[in-house]
């Protein structure tokens, strides 16, 4: 018997995967949600063997959703989500839907879900984000775990970006958030021309930057209107004048 849980905001679209699911009796339907706060709550409590996710969702969508689950289950798309998603899907989901599509079709995607190990999934899970975070509608902002709330912090909020062993922390007004990603991955999301890599463990948000005043040897600072002062190496330094047009 395998758990099931369905994530999607239509009520249309959740009673379709019900009716289909019908026809799989293997397989037992725990919990529908209709936004990705009440997913993640689900998954957390049921931990599914499989889950129906719809990308375009209010609140945060899919793609948000999943980067909060430690563990990503098995994860089959049911979606009408834009082309550049549909191609991470292709080489890294174990399948996706786009609606509508009939009993056959789901028939067929649940059928690739049994072939597939879970592990390998969980793999294909990270590596759909990692692609699908590339795509500029998944960058203007970053959803995060605060304690047991879910902060979605935009981009322009940031103030700097400070590595911290396996996390990041996000530099806010509000304070710090810490993010279970690399600064090579933000470098890669984040728009280069408002966020700059100044040192191995610091990416700045250059509206921000008032200043930069020389530090020792060939090292600077960049002194923020918030007050922090953020190291900027020789390598950073030279990016910083480019992007600054210094």
């Amino acid at each position: 018997m395998g758990k099931i849980i369905i994530i999607d905001d239509e009520p249309l679209a959740r009673s379709i995967v019900k009716e289909y699911l019908q026809k799989h009796p293997q397989l037992e339907l725990v919990q529908e949600c209709n936004d990705g706060f009440e997913g993640l709550k689900a998954i957390q409590q049921h931990s599914p063997d499989l889950i129906f996710l719809d990308i375009q969702m209010p609140k945060i969508n899919g793609f948000e959703m999943l980067e909060l689950v430690d563990q990503p289950p098995p994860v089959i798309f049911t979606t009408a989500f834009d082309e550049y998603a549909i191609k991470a899907f292709e080489a890294h989901a174990i399948d996706y839907l786009l609606k509508p599509f009939n009993q056959e079709r789901f028939d067929k995607a649940v059928a690739k879900w049994g072939e597939q190990k879970a592990s390998s999934s969980e793999k294909a899970t990270q590596d759909l984000l990692e692609s699908a975070s590339l795509s500029p509608s998944q960058n203007q902002r970053i959803v995060v775990k605060n304690g047991s709330k879910i902060k979605i912090i935009p981009v322009h909020d940031v103030f700097y970006l400070e590595a911290a062993d396996d996390y990041v922390k996000i530099h806010t007004q509000e304070g710090y958030f810490l993010k279970n990603k690399t600064m090579n991955h933000f470098e890669q999301v984040l728009d280069g021309q408002q966020f700059v890599r100044s040192h191995r463990s610091y990416i700045v948000n250059v509206q921000q930057i008032t200043r930069i005043d020389p530090y020792e040897k060939d090292n600077h600072v960049a002194v923020l209107r918030s007050g922090p002062k953020v190291p900027v190496s020789r390598s950073g330094y030279g990016k910083l004048k480019e992007v600054l047009g210094l």
